[in-house]
């Protein structure tokens, strides 16, 4: 019989440190001159410092316990898809409307957050189970 540790805590914690991971390769490695770019054309910073870190990391948390919840309900491909949309384009559409999101990053932004989607779904489906 698995314990609370191993079918709940256990896959949320790993799906939250692929998460975090994709996201800093992402936004760090991948785009972070275009994010940069486009603060400094509105005449902004982009904010990086360990406070914005960390909140990503609590973002990350809430969005694997998403995934989670999701996953108890749902198949791989509709927590996938449910997932994606709440996590991502919900928070695009945000951003868009705050004028603050670099559109530029959307082509490269848009399957590497589906495969993050996938693969922390994968890990919860396959961890929970």
């Amino acid at each position: 019989m698995k314990s609370f540790f191993s079918q709940t805590f256990l896959p949320i914690l790993v799906a939250t440190l692929w998460i975090s991971l994709s996201e800093f390769a992402r936004n760090e490695f991948l785009l972070k001159s275009v994010w940069t770019d486009h603060y400094a054309g509105m005449g902004l910073v982009f904010p990086s410092e360990p406070v914005n870190g960390a909140m990503w990391g609590v973002w990350s948390l809430c969005f694997a316990i998403s995934i989670y919840w999701l996953a108890r309900r749902y198949s791989l491909m509709q927590t996938t898809a449910l997932a994606w949309f709440v996590g991502f384009v919900l928070m695009w559409l945000v951003t868009w409307n705050m004028g603050v999101l670099p559109v530029a990053i959307l082509p490269l932004a848009i399957p590497l957050s589906l495969l993050e989607s996938y693969v922390a779904t994968v890990i919860v489906k396959k961890m929970a189970a």
